[in-house]
């Protein structure tokens, strides 16, 4: 008898060395799963276009939306017409960013911040307001910064260049009007001219 309970307790020791306590286990936390969408990046001043090339050449998706707007600057040449960033000091990434790919990007040379208040608790932009933007960058029509505007007729462009954009319409004129786009969580928008006739309800 005693014989047949040293061999049983052997196979316990065994087994709980082999297996692990299965009675105990250790709690483990998980890390919340990373989802796909976009973030906005906080750049140093000028750096936005510096720490786009570095994202893409680490392998990320990130967009610069790009205006033209009239240089301060007094030369020989007068004023010209130069490519500035929509939105100064920001551009955005589409990526789904854990703790590994946060501190990568993180690294970035010329990067600030990602807007959040911590690495798995970041803000993010909705997919329609960037589909918007790239709809003003596409139209190649003239594009200027604009007060922040949140509440108004939410509008759709009907057909055009900027078919299918969303935003709100401010008439400045029987026939003509602005199409003010805006990003919210950095409370900032744009407009561009249109035909208000080229305008429906969205």
């Amino acid at each position: 008898m005693a014989e047949n309970t040293a061999i049983k307790i052997n196979r316990d020791v065994h087994s709980r060395s082999e297996y692990g306590n299965q009675h105990s286990p250790s709690p483990q936390l998980d890390e919340p799963e990373a989802v796909t969408g976009w973030h906005v990046l906080w750049t140093r001043s000028n750096y936005e276009r510096i720490v786009l090339e570095e994202l893409w050449a680490k392998g990320y998706e990130g967009f610069l939306p790009m205006i033209n707007q009239w240089s301060r600057g007094k030369s020989k040449k007068g004023r010209r017409i130069c490519r500035v960033p929509m939105f100064k000091g920001y551009l955005f990434l589409r990526h789904a960013i854990d703790k590994t790919a946060y501190i990568d990007i993180c690294k970035t040379d010329g990067l600030v911040s990602i807007l959040g208040s911590r690495w798995d608790k970041l803000a993010r932009i909705p997919d329609a307001e960037i589909e918007n933007i790239k709809f003003a960058v596409r139209s190649q029509l003239p594009v200027l910064p604009y007060p922040y505007l949140e509440k108004g007729d939410k509008v759709r462009i009907a057909s055009g260049s900027l078919g299918n954009a969303e935003g709100i319409l401010v008439k400045s004129e029987p026939s003509k009007g602005l199409f003010v786009i805006s990003v919210n969580l950095l409370r900032r928008s744009v407009a561009v001219e249109v035909d208000c006739s080229n305008v429906i309800p969205a």
